[in-house]
């Protein structure tokens, strides 16, 4: 049975009787527009309380419903790349009245998660995976005879990454049922070629054309010699003009069945190729759909970088209602480089698609021969940066904690092993608050410190960042500075850059009964601890080490010893990390300190503000200050 119709005055509330994709299907096609528009509506308004990716999703409302529709979702497998584009997704599958919890704490995921809905087939935070797990799935559906279908849906900018090629590469050898959505919504099409596009998908993705083109194939193959000579010309003719036009030679020599480009936000004709490729198709199959960023919204649409996640902003106008309070650890970076870069004209700054969420705009923009920014390809970056630093060059290379993950291989092997003089400016270090466990940067130090010639160092406050950037670029081997996400301390910035000693701490506070040996930007809720334990009458001493790797063995180990007491603090998992480092240091130096190790637990850690996800992880003042009392035996 059909869903009602929408009335003629406009008036409509079909987005409340959506409760899954069930309902979609039954719904007249030509109130698929109208759903669409609900959908924009609703999302604007929601998402403009609690913040979120919203450019990316309005982009590809229309491409969701048509997906949802076509497809007997769950049951066949829809992958999202990232995870950016799900909000529509997020609405239709059962999700719309817990939506005013997105990306809250112990709301729903800003990605697809598993634990909220049979919907989400597999959970997405990092780019270009998309394929590689749909190929997996469909292989797998293959070996049972299942004849489900599996969808991946990856956005243009996530082709950048190596790992999607490798995907295509086997997906095209093993020649599985596979359709790859390619979502694009890149500006610089040129639209002079638009209609002409426009028209040859249409002659290709046809149903009629398909079957006739399919029927062509097999009678010429019966053919013998001759007929395989045409079909090999007629191939070729087609490919030559096709490609000519659109990308599809790239994907055609995949071995993929190209089919586009198509307008995106034309719903007959999603509609029509979806069910024309999930009827017909043998084979892997790649969809061109061409998106707008922000689509239906003006200040989305105008300025995409800024919606692509953005916090809570005035709906009707756009404005960001956030503002005030001190500067960014990532706008201190982003400064200090380029005013180091004055000086130094060795100084080479790359990006990972991440210009101005690393800081980098105003470099780029003052020195654009010496910015780069790579794509969604951190490994490629990371190696970029050892060639340039292998010719004298001092490359920073500037990508979120979270995302240096993927180039761990690169960081070992073509950096450290040749001792080679680049920075690794890590930011969103430690938890990052809303896009939960996929982006929490809770392991690099972890992983990075047991690297050798790697100096690790992380900052107390922001000032402290500009000397330890200075310091790493002056630096003849590889650093690594790590920051958190987020504002500073406040702290006044210094007019000089003089940079430190590599492996030399300070000692911030003397005490006789307990040493407080915090990290980063656990230093200043330390200090505070410290002085609520005074009038507790407990004298703690703080040390801010600065340097991870190398540790100031020397401070550490005389303050450690007089007061046989030691607390390390980190915005880090406890496996591996600064405290057992300090354990290590402890274990050569031959002393026997009672020590406890605040960091996060071993479990990953779920969206929630900042200080609520260091507060359950018991690393703030409050428990470090129960900590101490807990080792003192007070």
């Amino acid at each position: 049975m059909l869903l009602p119709s929408t009335t003629t005055t406009g008036q409509s509330n079909l987005l409340e009787k959506i409760e899954s994709p069930k309902d979609i299907r039954l719904l007249h096609r030509s109130d698929l527009d109208l759903l669409a528009q609900e959908i924009r509506d609703f999302l604007i308004e929601s998402v403009s309380v609690t913040g979120g990716h919203l450019g990316p999703s309005l982009g590809v409302v229309e491409l969701t419903l048509a997906l949802h529709y076509v497809f007997n979702t769950p049951v066949d497998k829809l992958i999202w790349d990232v995870g950016h584009q799900t909000y529509a997704h997020k609405l239709i599958t059962g999700r719309r009245d817990r939506f005013h919890t997105l990306r809250q704490y112990q709301g729903i995921s800003g990605f697809p998660k598993l634990s909220e809905s049979e919907y989400d087939a597999f959970e997405t935070g990092h780019s270009s995976t998309s394929i590689s797990v749909a190929l997996g799935m469909a292989l797998a559906k293959d070996l049972k005879d299942d004849p489900a279908k599996t969808i991946a849906v990856i956005g243009d900018g996530s082709m950048t990454a190596g790992m999607a090629f490798e995907a295509l590469n086997q997906a095209g050898d093993i020649n599985k049922d596979l359709i790859v959505i390619l979502n694009d919504n890149e500006m610089s099409i040129s639209p002079n070629v638009g209609a002409l596009s426009s028209f040859l998908s249409r002659k290709l993705t046809g149903r009629t054309m398909r079957r006739f083109k399919d029927h062509l194939v097999e009678r010429l193959g019966q053919l013998s010699n001759v007929g395989e000579n045409i079909l090999t010309v007629l191939k070729k003719s087609e490919d030559s003009f096709k490609s000519f036009f659109t990308p599809g030679m790239l994907f055609e020599a995949l071995k993929f069945d190209y089919i586009g480009p198509l307008n995106g936000h034309n719903l007959e004709e999603l509609l029509e190729t979806l069910e024309t490729v999930r009827d017909t198709q043998q084979g892997p199959a790649l969809i061109h759909v061409l998106t707008t960023k922000g689509k239906g919204y003006e200040p989305a649409e105008k300025n995409p970088g800024l919606f692509h996640g953005i916090g809570p902003f005035e709906s009707e106008t756009g404005k960001s209602k956030g503002g005030g309070g001190p500067v960014s650890y990532t706008k201190v970076f982003g400064n200090t480089l380029t005013e180091i870069a004055k000086t130094n004209d060795k100084i080479i700054a790359i990006s990972a698609a991440m210009v101005a969420g690393t800081g980098l705009s105003d470099f780029a923009e003052a020195y654009p021969e010496r910015f780069f920014d790579v794509g969604i390809a951190e490994q490629h970056g990371v190696t970029f940066a050892a060639g340039l630093a292998s010719e004298g060059f001092h490359p920073v290379v500037a990508i979120y904690s979270t995302f240096f993950q993927r180039a761990y291989d690169q960081i070992i092997h073509d950096i450290c092993i040749s001792n080679l003089p680049v920075t690794l400016a890590i930011d969103r270090a430690g938890v990052v608050g809303a896009d939960g466990p996929t982006h929490h940067g809770v392991f690099d130090l972890s992983f990075l410190r047991i690297i050798p010639n790697l100096v690790l160092m992380a900052p107390k406050d922001e000032e402290e960042l500009r000397q330890m950037i200075y310091t790493s670029v002056n630096h003849s081997g590889p650093s690594a500075v790590r920051y958190p996400r987020g504002c500073g301390e406040n702290v006044e910035l210094g007019s000089k850059l003089t940079g430190f000693k590599i492996g030399q701490g300070e000692l911030l506070r003397e005490g006789k009964d307990i040493l407080l040996l915090p990290i980063g930007n656990r230093v200043h809720p330390a200090l505070r601890a410290a002085h609520g334990l005074e009038k507790l009458g407990v004298d703690a001493a703080v040390i801010n080490p600065r340097f991870i790797k190398p540790l100031d063995m020397e401070l550490i180990c005389d303050v450690a010893a007089s007061t046989g007491r030691v607390i390390t603090v980190e915005d880090n998992v406890r496996q591996g990390g600064f405290g057992t480092s300090v354990l290590e240091l402890f274990s050569r130096c031959g002393l026997p300190v009672k020590t406890s190790l605040l960091a996060h637990p071993d479990r990953f850690i779920e969206q929630g503000p900042q200080k609520t996800l260091w507060r359950n992880s018991s690393i703030n003042s409050v428990a470090i200050t129960e900590a101490a009392l807990q080792l003192m035996n007070r």
